[in-house]
This record gives C-alpha cells, sequence and structure tokens, in this order.
C-alpha cells in the first residue's frame, strides 16, 4: 500500500512538473504571437456587420498560420469575457506592421475612419464628379494629372480642400520614389500618367496592358501615329469615355488633337485617371516588336502583330471567322 501511494505520488510529481512546464511553454509562446509584427495586406482594412475574429485576421494578414489564429482568437475570448471587449465594424486605419495586440485594441474602438473614396483606375471626371458629390458640397473637378486613382480615407468634418491636398501630396510622394527610373531619361512625369491614362483606358489586365504599353513605345520610337481608339472616344465625347456605339471609319478622321488617328505623340494630357499599379507597368518597360494590336471578341483578347503585313493577315482571318 506504501508502495503504491508512493508511485501515485511520484506520478502525481511528474505531471504537475508537465503541466507547470506545458503551462509556461503555452504562455511563452501566446505572448510572443500576440505581441509578433505581422504585415497587414492593406494598412486600411474594412470589418464587416458580424465578421469574426478569425475571420479578421485571415483576410488582413499576408501570412499567417491556422495555429496562430486560433490563439490570437483565445485572446480576443479572454478580453471578451473579462473585460467585455468586442470588435466593430467599419474601416480602420493602421500601420502596415502591426502586431495582433495593436489591431485588436484599434478594432475593439468605434472605426478611426468614418470616409473614403475610391478612384477607379479609368474613371473619368464625370465619374470622380458624381463620388465627390457625395462627400463635399464645394469639390470641383480634378485635373487628371493632378492626382492618382487609390483609395484615399478622411474625417467627415475634412473640408475638401483638406482632402484634395490628401490627394496630391500622395502623387508628390509617389512620383518621388520612382523619379529615378530609366523611363525618365526619355519621358518626363506628364508622359508616364498620359501612357499610364491609354493603357487604362484599353488594356484589360496586367499581361494586356505590358503588351500594349510595349507597343506605344515603339511606336513613338518609330515616330508613328499611335491610332488608339479610346483616344478618339475620348475627343468625340468631349472626355466623357462613354461612346454608345461603334467607332466609324469617319470618327478616326475627326480633327482633334487628342484623335491620335491624325495627330502623331501623346495626346496633349491623360484621358482618365490613372493607378500605380498600371504606372508601374509603363514603369517595368516590358519589350517586344509588336507595332499592332486589335481586340478580338470571339476570344475577348487583343491580338498583336510585329508589322503591318502580320497585322493585316490576323485580322482578315478574324474577320472571316466571324
Amino acid at each position: 500500500m506504501v508502495l503504491e501511494e508512493q508511485i501515485l505520488h511520484y506520478y502525481l510529481k511528474v505531471f504537475s512538473k508537465i503541466f507547470i512546464i506545458s503551462s509556461i511553454l503555452f504562455f511563452i509562446i501566446f505572448f510572443a504571437i500576440i505581441n509578433t509584427k505581422y504585415e497587414l495586406k492593406n494598412k486600411n482594412i474594412e470589418i464587416s456587420k458580424g465578421e469574426n475574429i478569425k475571420s479578421v485576421f485571415k483576410n488582413n494578414i499576408i501570412k499567417i498560420s491556422e495555429i496562430e489564429i486560433l490563439i490570437i482568437s483565445s485572446y480576443y475570448k479572454f478580453l471578451s469575457f473579462f473585460f467585455n471587449t468586442v470588435i466593430h465594424f467599419g474601416d480602420f486605419n493602421l500601420e502596415k506592421i502591426v502586431t495582433p495586440r495593436e489591431i485588436l485594441i484599434i478594432i475593439s474602438k468605434p472605426s478611426n475612419v468614418l470616409n473614403k473614396i475610391t478612384i477607379v483606375e479609368g474613371w473619368s471626371k464625370k465619374d470622380l464628379d458624381f463620388e465627390l458629390s457625395k462627400h463635399f458640397d464645394d469639390f470641383f473637378s480634378i485635373e487628371y494629372e493632378n492626382i492618382l486613382a487609390d483609395t484615399y480615407y478622411f474625417e467627415r468634418d475634412k473640408d475638401f480642400n483638406s482632402f484634395y491636398k490628401k490627394l496630391t501630396d500622395f502623387k508628390k510622394n509617389y512620383l518621388t520614389r520612382i523619379k529615378n527610373n530609366l523611363f525618365f531619361e526619355k519621358f518626363n512625369q506628364k508622359d508616364l500618367l498620359i501612357i499610364g491614362s491609354l493603357l487604362e483606358k484599353e488594356g484589360l489586365d496586367y499581361e494586356d496592358k505590358k503588351k500594349i504599353s510595349s507597343v506605344i513605345i515603339n511606336r513613338l520610337n518609330k515616330n508613328m501615329k499611335l491610332q488608339i481608339d479610346a483616344t478618339v472616344i475620348f475627343a468625340l465625347t468631349n472626355g466623357n469615355n462613354e461612346l454608345n456605339r461603334k467607332l466609324t471609319f469617319k470618327d478616326l478622321k475627326i480633327d482633334h488633337k487628342y484623335n491620335t488617328y491624325k495627330y502623331k505623340g501623346l495626346p496633349p494630357s491623360p484621358i482618365s485617371y490613372v493607378g500605380t499599379k498600371t504606372i508601374e507597368i509603363v514603369l517595368e518597360n516590358y519589350k517586344t516588336e509588336n507595332l499592332f494590336y486589335f481586340f478580338d471578341k470571339s476570344i475577348k483578347k487583343h491580338i498583336f502583330s510585329k508589322n503591318y503585313e502580320e497585322h493585316k493577315n490576323k485580322l482578315n482571318e478574324y474577320r472571316n471567322k466571324k
């Protein structure tokens, strides 16, 4: 009996030590994770009504494991139980690199961002004016070359001039960061925005924009007319970029400074708002020998050619297929 008690006492001591060591390790890992710096996908996160804590971290952190999310979720439940902590829905502005603990502190308070405006790549002034009218009474139309398309956050009581300065500062800072790119050995910042705007209106996706950008640069280098349909539409609609019909051969002959079928070189200014992703495509300087392209409606993509003969053959093949 004494021996059994000794054995039982021994195992209790062993299990107690294991439990204590395990608990210590758990709390070390626990506190390490909630204080570890993670990179957010975007500095501004949006939490939907009813969204749970697991979803918040999974959707907004670039690299995080399920175990880490589970530990963070446990930490949130602890805060919720003992301190009545709850996550709020809405938009939140955070640092790009942040700890789970810092995230929870911010999202457990009402949204620190009250309004946002997303300027979509390729938008016209008419599109942006409509969006601005929802938020400001004193807004004015913004020239395409003065700002960049992006998502901007602002406090509700800010006036339009403050908001506008935020937009122009963002553009200024961005262009300063890229000023040493080789693109600027031959072109200037305005050229960059003009080419970018042509890609916004003509390109379908990243790969398509890369190829169209190479065609534009190749044609400029050869002093060829760009012959871009989007510039004709811009000319015909006085910049509204909406033409509810097909272009005609007569349209291509319109005497307008933005008509790149009539005049060589770039149009005088951008024809839409341009986003940073498209600017980066231009700066990438993707190389091809292509000089021509057309849109194949049957496969919904642009077909590129190196010379006019190849272009003509592909175009005839497409027309005969219709």
